[in-house]
């Protein structure tokens, strides 16, 4: 308070003496060695404040305003702040085509009826888009939409040079994971759209995640049919629910247990906790696998599906007895298992490929995305993910034709212990010579 009243005194007795009457404000105070002497410093301005509000005023560059700069607008001044010159830009941008709006506005009035068109879509809005673009069209900019969700992403994390491979692996994994929604959503609709009759009558307005009503304390859920499902609040359920096939009507718990819900939630938080800790220690890579999977597959989706009263919860399986390296790979990941058997193992084997290849491609697939969620956040290419995968094929005839029983168990675990944990040392090998080989 002192040192306030202090300041604001030197500046109402120190502003006559200047030169000029020049104002400024006080930004540096120190003390001086000699008691009770106050020395406050300016760029240009030393001022000694002595006892009893005597003051002593001493400009150390009374003569100089002027430094060595260049202008703002050159080159060589190393500015590079334009936010401003952009929002001018931005607010020209908008003045213009808001000209260009009125005139054609006074010129030829309003064409389009907007009330008409909501009211047409609120009145009918399974109609108007089948008349807007063909089947044909509406697949092709499908597969784009899928495809872009792919490329961009990964050309961005590529681009990016702060994109951590963390946040590449999240940001790719949320993308790849939108990607087969999409395709099982378009799927499915085709699915019911081929078995509607051509002529049918026109339904009533429904939804596949209706608002709740309570009745006796369970919760009451309408029954949907095509093209009663086609709506943003059906596709959106769809979207955060923990699955990845798409069906009109998901099986729904009858309320939310809140004790489940906090269970899960306290252990989404204590297991990467416990997994953090064994950081100074030297923990199997499996172990740390292991601890994931259950944080994520249990955990994690359990307390998503709980949130949205998604009633079917089998993630996965009692893959951990599993004899066969194909009755793995189907058990532990059952999502991602039931989108492939779906959407592309039956498909296959419909169109009259055999079961061989139809694995074998299931598999292709398979090592495809797990080498694209490896290789490109960590922005380099090697398929040790890939060739993992693939090898999962010959490995998976060798075990069901030679081993059966506890044998078969125990190549499977020996294939988790020792084959995963090989990819990942590559992975940090390559990683590690091509970011920092050159600095040791």
């Amino acid at each position: 308070m002192l040192l306030h009243e202090g300041l604001t005194h030197i500046q109402s007795q120190i502003k006559p003496r200047l030169l000029f009457g020049e104002s400024f404000a006080l930004t540096e105070v120190t003390n001086c060695f000699i008691p009770q002497v106050m020395v406050i410093i300016r760029q240009d301005v030393k001022i000694l404040m002595y006892p009893k509000n005597q003051l002593a005023v001493h400009c150390l560059l009374p003569h100089s305003c002027h430094v060595l700069q260049e202008s703002l607008l050159s080159s060589a001044s190393g500015y590079s702040n334009y936010r401003g010159i952009l929002n001018w830009c931005v607010v020209m941008l908008v003045l213009s085509n808001a000209r260009l709006f009125l005139e054609n506005i006074i010129k030829y009035g309003i064409l389009v009826d907007p009330i008409q068109v909501v009211s047409l879509f609120l009145k009918d809005p399974y109609s108007w888009p089948a008349g807007t673009i063909s089947e044909m069209t509406g697949l092709i900019l499908h597969m784009f939409n899928l495809t872009s969700l792919l490329i961009f992403p990964s050309a961005t994390v590529l681009s990016v040079p702060s994109m951590t491979p963390v946040g590449g692996v999240l940001s790719l994994g949320v993308y790849t994971v939108l990607f087969l929604k999409l395709y099982s959503y378009q799927d499915t609709n085709r699915w019911c759209r081929e078995i509607r009759q051509a002529k049918a009558k026109r339904l009533t307005r429904s939804y596949s995640c209706p608002s709740v009503a309570q009745s006796n304390g369970s919760a009451v859920h309408a029954h949907v049919t095509y093209p009663g499902n086609l709506t943003h609040r059906d596709m959106y359920y769809f979207v955060f629910a923990p699955t990845l096939c798409y069906q009109l009507n998901f099986p729904r718990s009858s309320r939310i247990r809140k004790r489940f819900l906090m269970r899960r939630l306290f252990e989404m938080w204590m297991v990467p906790t416990i997994q953090n800790s064994m950081k100074p220690f030297q923990v199997p890579n499996h172990l740390i696998w292991l601890i994931f999977f259950y944080w994520f597959f249990h955990s994690s989706m359990n307390f998503v599906a709980e949130l949205l009263q998604f009633g079917d919860r089998e993630f996965y399986k009692d893959w951990w007895n599993s004899e066969t390296v194909t009755y793995f790979w189907a058990n532990w990941n059952i999502p991602v298992h039931k989108w492939c058997l779906r959407h592309f193992y039956k498909p296959m084997l419909r169109k009259g490929i055999n079961k061989f290849c139809a694995q074998t491609a299931v598999f292709l697939v398979s090592a495809f995305f797990h080498e694209y969620l490896v290789s490109v956040p960590l922005k380099m290419f090697r398929l040790w993910a890939f060739m993992g995968m693939m090898a999962q094929v010959p490995l998976a005839w060798f075990v069901s034709r030679f081993l059966n029983g506890n044998y078969g168990n125990a190549a499977v675990w020996i294939s988790l212990i020792i084959g995963q944990p090989v990819a990942v040392l590559m992975y940090v090998h390559d990683y590690y010579v091509i970011h920092y080989g050159g600095t040791t």
